[in-house]
């Protein structure tokens, strides 16, 4: 039984002021829209329609909380950048995260999903800018990887790691992938860390 095949729907939030108090710890994953979030959360918690999976990007609204059990929570944040989504609406979101990953005392890490194929986008590093002054740590997943070669994969974790140790030095990464599940331990075992640490 791993860490994330507890995790059942907690609640869903649409407004800052309606965070859950639960006195644990939480672990938020991010990603642009259609990078592969929602299929990675649900490879993590081998279960098939636990985080919504949608053809059309932009889904996740909400934040969308999880419990896996001894009062640790996974959250699923909405995707960023989904082009085709309403000036306002787009706003909310953007204050929703920013304001989650910036002031929320609860959050001990943040899991970024990057698609393999096109890491590093603007709004991944309006991401890690937004959250760096946390201190808090950031795992990057780099999904799809199997969309790859194994030498193309190894050659694009090898640039984003180079590329996070000068910027982001509070950042790791992995290769991972829901379809050939592919680092799901490494991905099990920072979040685990993070969730233990006193």
């Amino acid at each position: 039984m791993g860490l994330f095949s507890r995790a059942t729907f907690f609640t869903t939030v649409n407004h800052l002021r309606d965070l859950p108090v639960h006195g644990g710890r939480e672990v938020a994953f991010a990603g642009r829209s259609n990078a592969g979030k929602s299929s990675a959360i649900n490879t993590l918690a081998n279960h098939v329609r636990l985080a919504y999976t949608s053809k059309t990007p932009g889904r996740t609204q909400h934040l969308n909380y999880f419990d896996l059990g001894e009062n640790c929570f996974l959250v699923d944040l909405p995707g960023y950048g989904y082009a085709k989504v309403p000036l306002d609406i787009r706003a909310h979101w953007e204050g929703l995260l920013s304001g989650y990953i910036q002031t929320r005392e609860a959050l001990c890490g943040l899991v970024i999903i990057m698609d393999t194929r096109h890491p590093l986008t603007q709004l991944d590093e309006q991401m890690l800018d937004w959250f760096a002054p946390t201190g808090k740590p950031v795992h990057v997943l780099l999904t799809k990887s199997d969309k790859l070669s194994r030498q193309q994969a190894n050659m694009t974790l090898s640039r984003v790691k180079l590329h996070l140790a000068e910027h982001f030095p509070f950042c790791s990464v992995q290769l991972f992938s829901s379809l050939k599940k592919i680092g799901m331990d490494e991905a099990e075992a920072v979040i685990a860390g993070w969730l233990s640490a006193e």
